[in-house]
Order: structure tokens, then C-alpha cells, then sequence
């Protein structure tokens, strides 16, 4: 399977899901778009590492990993995004140490955080691009001040609204018991984007 790199377009944060986010990854020879939501934490990691203006007082945990690593000599190579099941993507870090590469199983939004901060090549597979990339419409009237912007423009925001968080309807019509199994099932899994969401309607209850 051929690999596709991307590139971080930006963030989109969602009006009606509270601590929602979607980073949004942009295809380097093409003009899909992979969104992908995240958390409120990875997602001001993310801009952080973006803004490299801003400076925090104390390094974040993706900081900190970053210090650790090069301490002792570990090298982030890339972050490949190498699976899809049921709307989650899967990615890894290939690091390298003493000429010895070595496959680290990461979240997503950590792997792209940290990928930032190694200065790391972002790819996907061809199949996991045609399955979950879109096209989304583009402003003509955006300047090039708009274009370095973190956050995305309105347009592709109200796109990325319906396309990511779009799926929150269908928890409303599941009774407390079944939305508890399904926050059991989701922190199983380590989805815990999905666990959040399930964490909200049931506090809505």
C-alpha cells in the first residue's frame, strides 16, 4: 500500500459539541482533506507547537516527551496513520535510537503533537485517504494572513461541523444503561475522544 503525505491545515473547533475539536490534514499532492477529531488538550498542544510564538512556562506532557527523547537520543522519523475501524484512526511512531528503529503504537492526536515537535513527516495510506479524505470548498477571498491562521475559516468550519461531529444525534435516542455500556466499550478501546462524547450526553441526562 502506497503511503500519502499531509500536511496540517488546521483546527476546527466545534460551536455545538463543548471541548470538541477536528485537526484537519491536508493531502500534499492532492486536495483531500482528512479530519480527525480531537481533544481540547491535544488540540492547544497541537496550536502550541503551531504558534511558535508562544511559549508555556512549563513544557506540556508533549514537551516533556520531546526533552525526554532527546536526552537520550530518540528520533520521531514519521508518524504513519496506518488504520480506520469504525471512524478511529490508528497511528504509530517510527523512532529510531543507536541505528535501531523501533514501532511505538500511538493516539492519533499525540502522534501529530509530537510529529510537530520532531519536525517528523505525517503520512497515511492510500486506502485509509480514499476511504475518510473529502473535499471541502475553499474562499476565494481568503488572504494570505487568513491562510496561516491555526483556526480554519468559517466555511470549512461549518463543513467539518457536519462531517466530524455530525454523529452526536444518535447517542439521544440510547437509554443511560446503554450509554454506559457504550463509555465501558469506548475506554476499552482507548477511544477516549468517543468516551467523551458519550461522558457528555450522559451528563445532559
Amino acid at each position: 500500500m502506497s503511503l500519502v503525505r499531509l500536511n496540517i491545515k488546521g483546527i476546527s473547533y466545534s460551536q455545538t459539541q463543548n471541548g470538541a475539536y477536528a485537526l484537519i490534514l491536508n493531502e500534499v499532492d492532492g486536495d483531500r482533506k482528512l479530519p480527525i477529531v480531537i481533544g481540547a488538550f491535544e488540540a492547544q498542544s497541537i496550536a502550541i507547537a503551531l504558534e511558535k510564538e508562544i511559549r508555556p512556562p512549563r513544557p506540556l506532557t508533549h514537551d516533556l516527551f520531546k526533552n525526554f527523547s532527546d536526552r537520550f537520543q530518540i528520533i520521531v522519523k514519521q508518524v504513519i496513520i496506518h488504520k480506520l475501524v469504525d471512524g478511529v484512526f490508528y497511528s504509530s511512531l517510527i523512532c529510531e535510537r543507536d541505528n535501531i528503529e523501533e514501532i511505538i503504537d500511538a493516539r492519533t492526536s499525540d502522534a501529530i503533537a509530537l510529529a510537530l515537535r520532531f519536525q517528523a513527516p505525517i503520512f497515511t495510506y492510500k486506502n485509509i485517504l480514499d476511504k475518510a479524505g473529502i473535499y471541502l470548498k475553499v474562499n476565494p477571498n481568503k488572504n494570505k494572513q487568513d491562510e496561516d491562521s491555526i483556526l480554519v475559516d468559517e466555511l470549512i468550519a461549518e463543513e467539518i461541523e457536519t462531517i466530524a461531529f455530525g454523529d452526536e444525534d444518535i447517542y439521544k435516542d440510547k437509554s443511560l444503561e446503554e450509554l454506559h455500556t457504550l463509555l465501558d466499550e469506548a475506554v476499552n478501546n482507548e477511544d477516549y475522544e468517543l468516551a467523551a462524547k458519550i461522558r457528555d450526553e450522559i451528563s445532559k441526562r
